[in-house]
């Protein structure tokens, strides 16, 4: 079982090595700039795709240039619905592969661990448990790698419901904060 287990972090850890490497190409080459630049003029569209580059840490920074380009031309209340929403469908994806793969191999890579045990303890805390969807939410809601923030909420095996809603909430709320700065510079 444990070499099963091996093989299986091995291959996602190639996927998020490939992931990497993508992110990094459409950076270096700037086509990911091209896209965004290019629908920055149309509100809701560019705010819906500056959204889901929002949520990666290699793509995080023209994304919120993007954003705060648009909320500074246009409305600021729908640049941040449309891009948490664009956001959402970003963190969505890294959350299926995260909670359903990556959780699931590294519990299982731990499970006979001493340090296991202390963590299983901690889950039964309503403060930890609250303090870890709380400590989540900012860290979507900031530019730091929003992958941090899910692999937190999918290693506590949170429904999706409820990620949704933290995303989106903490996303728009990110994408205000985006906004407001622009604005005052």
């Amino acid at each position: 079982m444990e070499k099963s287990n091996n093989k299986l972090l091995l291959f996602d850890f190639i996927i998020v090595i490939f992931s990497i490497a993508i992110a990094i190409v459409l950076v270096q080459t700037e086509a990911l700039q091209k896209i965004l630049t290019s629908t920055k003029e149309l509100e809701i569209l560019g705010s819906f795709i500056a959204g889901i580059f929002f949520t990666s840490i290699f793509t995080v920074a023209p994304a919120t240039v993007t954003l705060g380009q648009i909320a500074v031309a246009n409305s600021l209340f729908l640049t941040a619905v449309f891009g948490a929403a664009g956001a959402l469908i970003g963190d969505l994806i890294i959350f299926k592969f995260v909670r359903d793969n990556i959780s699931e191999h590294l519990k299982e890579t731990v499970k006979n661990k001493m340090v296991s045990k202390s963590i299983r303890d901690l889950y039964k805390y309503r403060l930890f448990r609250w303090s870890t969807f709380f400590l989540s939410g900012l860290i979507l809601a900031s530019p730091l790698p929003d992958e941090l923030g899910i692999s937190l909420l999918g290693f506590l095996r949170i429904e999706t419901k409820w990620f949704i809603f933290i995303s989106y909430i903490f996303n728009f709320l990110g994408i205000v904060l985006v906004g407001l700065i622009a604005k005052s510079l």
